[in-house]
């Protein structure tokens, strides 16, 4: 079909192979499709592309949305019942609450006229969180075809291969089908087709270049690179919108964008500032290297004893346990000087990376830089346990360890510096 083939770009193969397992409208299709891939490689968008432009009758369910076995099937068999009700305009909201009802219900919910004599399509989007419900969900999912004698196919997607899927017990085996990443020319054809229509296309193809040119050694996910080609084309197209450059003068464009890409590569992946945000800044005449980081716009969230905690933890994650009385105590003793170095005490701290501490380290380096007087209460462990969720702790070891929990300090010393600020 050459109007699929606009639509879709670059994924002919995996078109070809859809439409052939899907054959005819009548026909019985394949009973389960594993589809795969890394993020942003086009998986859910040919699906469901394919599946609208065809116009076949199908539901489409993100399991992130419908993260309990009732919200799923309960998802499906009302999706379904509004596709086989659709000519009359009414239908009635379906509780599902075990697999087994849902086979039944699935039975008659498929028993219209609309959806009588053609394959219906389930597609699961981030099919990996099933592995996470009750176990008879996905071989059920993938013997659907045969549990519920009708012309069904699920389709999976999935981020993740099939084999992290396959229960131990076995079951049914899809057909596999891969979507490898976009290589560079495919981004470079993909992102060129979004080009404005006020612009020729030799213009946004040579933009495009430059973009990819810069990022693509740090990303290829097709989503964030078509949001960095949005967001800094203004900036290419100044010199052009004053008169102070024609379409033609790559060079002049591109050293009035270079300093403005390289401040976009700080905040790949991170969204911090919202899309205006980010336009009010670039039109500013600041540095473009002094962009805030992450920390500081995280660090006032956090409460008051979780700050010192955080300190504490940088503290005893960089430096050894024999200073502690150096620095932490105020007669510590006579300070014997020695001109025995080891050789790794030569390296930086911050280059060998956070060394593991017990809790009880933590807890008296703590009592020592808090001004007050601080209880070991269950507030102050609860905030131990709630870094270590935010991930700015990692705990280190198993929990059945006798000698206590031990911790390491994740974040940087500008985060630190950040916290110690305010």
């Amino acid at each position: 079909m050459p109007h699929l083939e606009n639509m879709v770009l670059c994924r002919e193969s995996q078109v070809a192979t859809l439409q052939s397992l899907f054959g005819e409208r009548h026909h019985f299709s394949f009973p389960s499709i594993f589809i795969y891939g890394h993020t942003a490689s086009g998986k859910t968008y040919v699906t469901q592309t394919l599946l609208k432009t065809l116009e076949l009758p199908h539901v489409f369910v993100n399991c992130v949305e419908c993260f309990t076995l009732r919200l799923l099937l309960e998802q499906i068999l009302n999706r379904l019942s509004h596709l086989s009700s659709s000519e009359d305009g009414y239908c009635t909201e379906i509780t599902c609450d075990t697999f087994n009802d849902f086979v039944r219900l699935f039975k008659q919910v498929t028993k219209a006229e609309s959806l009588k004599d053609q394959t219906v399509y389930i597609v699961l989007d981030k099919a990996e969180y099933l592995r996470d419900m009750e176990a008879n969900l996905l071989p059920g999912f993938l013997r659907l075809q045969e549990l519920t004698d009708r012309n069904v196919t699920v389709i999976f997607l999935s981020e993740i291969v099939w084999e992290k899927f396959r229960p131990n017990t076995g079951c049914f085996e899809p057909f596999v089908l891969y979507f490898p990443d976009y290589s560079i020319g495919n981004l470079q054809k993909i992102l060129s087709h979004d080009h404005p229509p006020e612009y020729s296309a030799d213009f946004y193809a040579a933009y495009i270049n430059i973009l990819l040119g810069v990022f693509y050694t740090v990303c290829r996910d097709l989503k964030e690179l078509r949001h960095l080609a949005v967001l800094n084309f203004p900036k290419y197209c100044e010199p052009v919108v004053k008169g102070e450059a024609s379409e033609r003068d790559t060079r002049k464009l591109w050293r009035n964008i270079e300093p403005h890409l390289k401040k976009a590569m700080q905040t790949v992946y991170l969204r911090e500032i919202s899309s205006s945000q980010w336009e009010k800044l670039q039109n500013d005449d600041t540095d473009p290297g002094q962009l805030k980081g992450l920390s500081a716009y995280t660090h006032v969230e956090l409460p008051y004893y979780s700050k010192f905690i955080l300190i504490a933890a940088y503290l005893a994650s960089y430096n050894p346990a024999r200073t502690d009385k150096r620095f932490f105590l105020k007669h510590h003793g006579k300070i014997k000087k020695t001109n025995f170095l080891k050789k790794h005490e030569k390296t930086s701290n911050h280059l060998l990376g956070p060394k593991p501490f017990p809790l009880d380290r933590l807890l008296a380096i703590l009592y020592s830089i808090v001004d007050s007087r601080v209880a070991p209460t269950a507030n102050i462990f609860s905030q131990i346990t709630s870094l270590v969720t935010l991930q700015l702790l990692a705990l280190v070891g198993h929990d059945d360890q006798l000698d206590g929990p031990k911790y390491k300090c994740t974040v940087s010393l500008d985060f630190i510096r950040a916290i110690a600020s305010c």
